[in-house]
Protein backbone atom coordinates (compact mmCIF):
# COMPACT_ATOMS: atom_id res chain seq x y z
CA UNK A 1 0.00 0.00 0.00
CA UNK A 2 1.23 3.50 -0.80
CA UNK A 3 0.90 5.66 2.33
CA UNK A 4 1.28 9.42 2.60
CA UNK A 5 1.90 10.84 6.07
CA UNK A 6 1.17 14.55 6.42
CA UNK A 7 2.87 15.85 9.57
CA UNK A 8 1.17 19.02 10.73
CA UNK A 9 3.18 19.65 13.87
CA UNK A 10 5.80 22.40 13.71
CA UNK A 11 7.84 20.51 16.33
CA UNK A 12 10.09 17.83 14.82
CA UNK A 13 10.73 16.28 18.24
CA UNK A 14 7.32 16.79 19.82
CA UNK A 15 4.63 14.31 20.84
CA UNK A 16 2.96 14.14 17.46
CA UNK A 17 6.25 13.54 15.66
CA UNK A 18 7.27 10.83 18.14
CA UNK A 19 3.99 8.94 17.90
CA UNK A 20 3.73 9.38 14.13
CA UNK A 21 7.28 8.02 13.87
CA UNK A 22 6.17 4.84 15.64
CA UNK A 23 3.17 4.55 13.31
CA UNK A 24 5.39 5.10 10.26
CA UNK A 25 7.97 2.54 11.46
CA UNK A 26 5.23 -0.06 11.92
CA UNK A 27 3.81 0.62 8.44
CA UNK A 28 7.28 0.21 6.92
CA UNK A 29 7.74 -3.00 8.93
CA UNK A 30 4.46 -4.25 7.47
CA UNK A 31 5.85 -3.68 3.97
CA UNK A 32 4.05 -0.48 3.01
CA UNK A 33 5.64 2.29 0.93
CA UNK A 34 5.53 5.36 3.20
CA UNK A 35 6.11 8.95 2.09
CA UNK A 36 6.42 11.44 4.97
CA UNK A 37 5.87 15.18 4.43
CA UNK A 38 6.76 17.62 7.18
CA UNK A 39 4.37 20.47 6.35
CA UNK A 40 6.24 23.09 8.37
CA UNK A 41 9.08 22.92 5.83
CA UNK A 42 6.75 23.44 2.86
CA UNK A 43 5.55 26.66 1.30
CA UNK A 44 1.76 26.33 1.65
CA UNK A 45 -0.27 29.48 1.23
CA UNK A 46 -3.78 29.78 2.60
CA UNK A 47 -6.74 29.35 0.25
CA UNK A 48 -7.95 32.65 -1.18
CA UNK A 49 -11.40 31.27 -2.06
CA UNK A 50 -11.09 32.65 -5.59
CA UNK A 51 -12.38 29.35 -7.08
CA UNK A 52 -9.96 29.49 -10.01
CA UNK A 53 -9.20 25.83 -9.26
CA UNK A 54 -12.84 25.01 -10.04
CA UNK A 55 -12.54 26.49 -13.54
CA UNK A 56 -10.03 23.83 -14.54
CA UNK A 57 -9.83 20.18 -13.52
CA UNK A 58 -6.15 20.31 -12.58
CA UNK A 59 -4.25 20.22 -9.34
CA UNK A 60 -2.08 23.04 -10.63
CA UNK A 61 -4.99 25.34 -11.48
CA UNK A 62 -4.50 27.42 -8.33
CA UNK A 63 -3.29 30.93 -9.01
CA UNK A 64 -0.91 30.72 -6.05
CA UNK A 65 2.58 29.46 -6.80
CA UNK A 66 3.72 27.34 -3.89
CA UNK A 67 4.37 23.68 -3.03
CA UNK A 68 0.72 22.72 -2.47
CA UNK A 69 0.10 21.20 -5.94
CA UNK A 70 2.94 18.70 -5.40
CA UNK A 71 1.45 17.64 -2.06
CA UNK A 72 -2.04 17.34 -3.57
CA UNK A 73 -0.57 15.19 -6.36
CA UNK A 74 0.95 12.87 -3.75
CA UNK A 75 -2.44 12.68 -2.04
CA UNK A 76 -4.03 11.64 -5.34
CA UNK A 77 -1.38 8.93 -5.81
CA UNK A 78 -1.61 7.47 -2.29
CA UNK A 79 -3.82 4.62 -1.14
CA UNK A 80 -3.89 5.91 2.46
CA UNK A 81 -3.40 9.48 3.70
CA UNK A 82 -2.55 9.91 7.38
CA UNK A 83 -3.14 13.39 8.81
CA UNK A 84 -1.12 13.96 12.00
CA UNK A 85 -1.53 17.10 14.09
CA UNK A 86 -1.47 18.32 17.66
CA UNK A 87 -4.52 20.24 18.86
CA UNK A 88 -4.02 24.00 18.55
CA UNK A 89 -6.93 26.07 19.85
CA UNK A 90 -9.50 23.27 19.33
CA UNK A 91 -8.34 22.56 15.79
CA UNK A 92 -5.54 21.63 13.42
CA UNK A 93 -2.23 23.47 13.34
CA UNK A 94 -2.00 26.35 10.86
CA UNK A 95 0.20 24.23 8.59
CA UNK A 96 -2.36 21.42 8.38
CA UNK A 97 -5.35 23.75 8.16
CA UNK A 98 -3.80 25.62 5.22
CA UNK A 99 -3.28 22.35 3.35
CA UNK A 100 -6.78 21.06 4.13
CA UNK A 101 -8.27 24.34 2.91
CA UNK A 102 -6.35 23.97 -0.34
CA UNK A 103 -7.88 20.52 -0.92
CA UNK A 104 -10.86 22.51 -2.18
CA UNK A 105 -9.27 21.97 -5.60
CA UNK A 106 -9.53 18.18 -5.28
CA UNK A 107 -13.28 17.92 -5.65
CA UNK A 108 -15.95 19.41 -7.87
CA UNK A 109 -19.73 19.75 -7.92
CA UNK A 110 -20.07 19.04 -4.21
CA UNK A 111 -23.70 18.30 -3.27
CA UNK A 112 -24.63 18.28 -6.95
CA UNK A 113 -25.01 15.60 -9.62
CA UNK A 114 -21.61 14.64 -10.96
CA UNK A 115 -19.77 15.26 -7.66
CA UNK A 116 -16.26 13.91 -8.13
CA UNK A 117 -12.99 13.92 -6.24
CA UNK A 118 -9.41 13.24 -7.24
CA UNK A 119 -8.97 11.34 -3.98
CA UNK A 120 -12.26 9.45 -4.16
CA UNK A 121 -12.06 6.01 -2.57
CA UNK A 122 -8.73 6.71 -0.83
CA UNK A 123 -8.39 5.77 2.81
CA UNK A 124 -7.77 8.54 5.33
CA UNK A 125 -6.75 8.39 8.96
CA UNK A 126 -6.30 10.94 11.72
CA UNK A 127 -3.69 10.96 14.51
CA UNK A 128 -4.00 13.77 17.05
CA UNK A 129 -2.14 14.62 20.25
CA UNK A 130 -3.17 17.13 22.85
CA UNK A 131 -2.02 18.66 26.08
CA UNK A 132 -5.52 18.30 27.46
CA UNK A 133 -8.24 15.70 27.45
CA UNK A 134 -10.33 14.85 24.39
CA UNK A 135 -13.54 16.43 25.69
CA UNK A 136 -13.76 20.21 25.31
CA UNK A 137 -10.42 20.14 23.49
CA UNK A 138 -9.96 17.85 20.48
CA UNK A 139 -13.62 17.17 19.67
CA UNK A 140 -14.03 19.95 17.06
CA UNK A 141 -10.95 18.77 15.18
CA UNK A 142 -12.34 15.24 14.88
CA UNK A 143 -15.74 16.58 13.83
CA UNK A 144 -14.14 18.68 11.08
CA UNK A 145 -12.16 15.68 9.85
CA UNK A 146 -15.29 13.53 9.75
CA UNK A 147 -17.14 16.16 7.73
CA UNK A 148 -14.42 16.64 5.11
CA UNK A 149 -14.68 12.97 4.14
CA UNK A 150 -17.91 13.69 2.25
CA UNK A 151 -16.61 16.27 -0.26
CA UNK A 152 -13.34 14.32 -0.61
CA UNK A 153 -15.36 11.07 -1.12
CA UNK A 154 -12.79 9.24 1.00
CA UNK A 155 -13.05 6.38 3.47
CA UNK A 156 -11.94 7.06 7.03
CA UNK A 157 -9.98 4.01 8.14
CA UNK A 158 -9.24 5.13 11.67
CA UNK A 159 -8.55 7.85 14.19
CA UNK A 160 -6.49 8.08 17.35
CA UNK A 161 -6.14 10.69 20.07
CA UNK A 162 -3.29 10.65 22.57
CA UNK A 163 -3.61 13.05 25.46
CA UNK A 164 -3.12 14.61 27.85
CA UNK A 165 0.56 14.79 27.04
CA UNK A 166 2.91 17.75 27.07
CA UNK A 167 6.32 16.32 26.17
CA UNK A 168 7.46 13.05 24.57
CA UNK A 169 9.07 11.87 27.81
CA UNK A 170 5.66 12.09 29.51
CA UNK A 171 3.88 9.80 27.03
CA UNK A 172 2.35 6.77 28.72
CA UNK A 173 4.19 3.45 28.74
CA UNK A 174 1.71 1.86 26.35
CA UNK A 175 1.68 4.69 23.79
CA UNK A 176 4.10 2.92 21.44
CA UNK A 177 1.86 -0.17 21.48
CA UNK A 178 -1.19 1.99 20.72
CA UNK A 179 0.68 3.58 17.80
CA UNK A 180 1.60 0.17 16.36
CA UNK A 181 -1.96 -1.12 16.75
CA UNK A 182 -3.24 2.01 15.05
CA UNK A 183 -0.85 1.48 12.11
CA UNK A 184 -2.06 -2.10 11.71
CA UNK A 185 -5.69 -1.02 11.84
CA UNK A 186 -5.51 1.76 9.26
CA UNK A 187 -3.43 -0.32 6.83
CA UNK A 188 -5.96 -3.14 6.58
Amino acid sequence: MKVLVLMGSPRKKGNTAKITGWVKDEMVFLGHDVDYIYLNEKNISGCMSCASCKDQAQLTACIQKDETPQILQKMAQADLILFASPVYFWGFTAQMKALIDRTFSLYSKYNQPGHSSLIQGKKTALLVTGGGAFKDNAEPLFLAFDRIQKPWKTIKSGEMFIGPCTTPDKLGDNTMDKARQFANKICQ
